[in-house]
């Protein structure tokens, strides 16, 4: 075997030309990101911001504020006089507190409105139920469900 013959048969040559080529192609990629790749990467950053946006709130801090209530009102199946009382709120569960007393417990929502509310206000039905409670210098309202 003389003048640049080869003892390897011409479909080994085939072979491992390909095989090499394949290796420089996986070898390119592997540095850089492909366009699926980023895709892949944006939505599951948008997912993982979208899930952290939802649980926020749930970790919010309670809110707590004294309440003046002006005459006899009604906070779900509970009677309240007239009088200051401990307002506390945890998510959608508002607690009201007397003399360190739970006198009454309701859920509720929070709601936003167009304007600002002026001052802490109270807003009482015809029945003198407690409907929401609205917080001087906020848009957003507590509006109690019972």
């Amino acid at each position: 075997m003389s003048g640049g013959e080869t003892t390897r048969p011409y479909f080994a040559c085939q072979l491992s030309c390909q095989q090499q080529q394949a290796v420089r192609l996986t070898r390119s990629s592997k540095g850089s990101m492909t366009r699926m790749k980023i895709q892949s990467l944006v939505r599951s950053a948008a997912f993982v911001a979208a899930l952290v946006a939802s649980t926020v709130p749930a970790f919010s801090k309670p809110l707590a504020k004294t309440i003046s209530i002006s005459q006899n009102a009604k906070v779900g199946k509970a009677d309240l006089q007239a009088g200051e009382y401990r307002l506390l709120i945890d998510g959608n569960k508002a607690t009201i507190v007397k003399n360190k007393t739970t006198v009454a417990e309701s859920d509720g929502r929070w709601e936003d409105r167009d304007a600002k509310s002026n001052y802490d206000a109270v807003l009482l039905g015809e029945n003198g139920q407690v409907k929401e409670v609205r917080f001087s210098g906020q848009k957003r309202v507590f509006v109690l469900s019972e």
